[in-house]
């Protein structure tokens, strides 16, 4: 296995391997905000969640690896992200299957995440590049991605068959080890900043 499989934490999430027993929690996530209910997201519903989760397990066989996204301040899994199609002879991975509770969004979670699996990529792994795609209609999901410091690469026209029949365009995005560093500063400084406006707003 090229990518290690151990828990990541930082100030405000905590990555853990995903197990069956975590299925229950992400079932209460995802009903924060019914994100599976967007039809160009992919997001499980609750009652696919277990079956969702067996096969991100199963899908380590070949080398993926994911995680239970758990919120630091309130113990909470509050979604899940993984590496998949890793390429360990191209030292190169994508990072995606990724859905947060609408409680965690406009945190500094998303981007604790990303930091944290970038960083063991890139300087655990020696990792040439990383990967992120998502549909063409999911502008949310680009703007974050492009916020990360990622580039565009181009669009993989009628993609995939998508849940409702529909065709998916894929836009692909990526960083490359010469990137790195500048998306980490980018990354550390948008943390920062979170962290010294919280700070900021607890009372005195």
């Amino acid at each position: 296995m090229w990518i290690t499989e151990e828990k990541l934490e930082g100030d405000f999430v905590i990555l853990e391997p995903l197990r069956p027993e975590h299925a229950r929690q992400l079932e209460d996530a995802v009903r924060d905000g019914e994100a599976w209910k967007l039809w160009f997201a992919g997001v499980p519903s609750p009652e696919e969640m277990q079956r969702y989760v067996e096969d991100a397990i199963n899908a380590a066989g070949k080398g993926d690896v994911a995680y239970a996204v758990r919120s630091k301040a309130t113990g909470r899994l509050v979604g899940a992200t993984r590496y998949y199609n890793v390429d360990a002879k191209n030292r190169r991975a994508l990072i995606g299957y990724t859905w947060y509770a609408a409680s965690a969004r406009r945190t500094p979670i998303n981007t604790e995440c990303k930091l944290l699996l970038l960083k063991k990529l890139f300087e655990l792994h020696d990792a040439i590049a990383v990967e992120f795609r998502t549909h063409y209609f999911n502008q949310t999901s680009r703007t974050a991605i492009e916020r990360l410091g990622a580039k565009q690469d181009g669009i993989l026209r009628h993609h995939q068959i998508m849940r409702d029949g529909s065709l998916r365009d894929t836009v692909v995005y990526s960083i490359v080890a010469a990137e790195w560093p500048a998306v980490r500063s980018n990354l550390l400084s948008r943390l920062a900043s979170r962290s010294s406006c919280n700070e900021a707003e607890k009372p005195r």
